[in-house]
């Protein structure tokens, strides 16, 4: 592990964290007991917000400050209500790091900032990265389509996106989508990145809050047993399931916005990933998914990624 341990990055100093690895803060997974692990193994946990209520967010953050004297975040997806509730709610609970997404980077980063939070921001495209660093982000999160849940609409895959986000910032930069395993981390970090953050890699996990029947159906799936879908509405990359295959029949009648907010209803993803119901429910997993075949405690992921990325060598020509 040392190779690993001697990687210190700009994202490693950001974060007071050992290694450059942070996990998604992905809606019905990203509880204080995942977020915990992550960060007592060396990465950096993430809360996510967006499947929580104020109140349960509050409890998050309070049971995961008493799991680990290490640092944490919280996720926020801007696309969501009750955000001013969520932001005070951060601030009074003295969290020192916050990733957003879904939303513009310049809402909450300069408040953030002068409370002296770490900001960090999603993206999906060049475009938006450089719009980030006008921002004044502290580091910015270069995700491609590869990913699960929502999504950018260019479609534009993460060894094409993190190469050109790097030629046009100078802000620390994080590889997103498609990473799994030590070396998907290690060539995210040649092309540029100096950090990753990990999103279905830790949806299978034991710590994770989602239902055991998702996570057993995470490790069984396959190539092609993902798409990206829901364009009209927000991109999202969700499981081919019966609900998946209900949407994709309303576009043979025509892209219908009102039917396709209809037929997603409400509370669809709780109903797949936190309820477990695997055909009338929302399921979210990236396309890396396929290498996934175990479900592991958060322990033996970092194990598994630090050897991997040690043992992953680049040929000389």
């Amino acid at each position: 592990m040392k190779e690993v341990e001697d990687q210190k990055t700009s994202i490693t100093g950001l974060f007071g964290i050992k290694y450059p690895i942070i996990q998604g803060g992905m809606i019905w997974h990203s509880g204080w007991r995942l977020a915990s692990a992550v960060s007592n193994n060396g990465g950096l946990g993430l809360i996510g917000s967006a499947s929580m209520y104020p109140d349960i967010l509050r409890e998050n953050i309070q049971k995961c400050k008493q799991a680990t004297d290490k640092p944490f975040g919280v996720n926020i997806a801007l696309l969501y209500p009750n955000l001013e509730e969520i932001i005070q709610i951060i601030l009074e609970e003295k969290v020192k790091i916050v990733f957003t997404s879904a939303g513009s980077p310049k809402t909450y980063t300069e408040i953030l900032q002068k409370e002296g939070l770490k900001v960090a921001h999603v993206v999906s495209s060049t475009k938006f990265a450089v719009k980030c660093e006008d921002a004044g982000v502290d580091a910015i999160v270069a995700e491609g389509f590869e990913a699960g849940g929502h999504n950018g609409r260019d479609e534009t895959t993460t060894f094409c996106l993190i190469p050109n986000v790097k030629k046009h910032i100078s802000k620390p930069l994080i590889a997103a989508g498609g990473i799994a395993l030590g070396s998907q981390m290690k060539a995210a970090m040649i092309l540029g990145a100096d950090g990753v953050q990990i999103g279905s890699r830790f949806a299978a996990t034991l710590e994770a809050s989602s239902h055991e029947n998702w996570k057993n159906k995470i490790i069984s799936l396959g190539e092609g047993d993902t798409h990206l879908t829901l364009k009209e509405l927000a991109p999202v990359r969700m499981v081919k399931n019966k609900f998946y295959h209900d949407l994709e029949n309303l576009y043979e009648t025509g892209r219908n916005v009102e039917a396709l907010k209809e037929t997603l209803g409400r509370a669809r993803s709780k109903k797949g990933m936190f309820e477990g119901d695997l055909e009338e429910g929302e399921l979210e997993i990236g396309q890396v998914s396929a290498l996934i075949d175990e479900i592991l405690p958060v322990e033996k992921v970092f194990e598994n990624l630090l050897r991997e990325y040690r043992a992953a060598s680049v040929l000389e020509i």
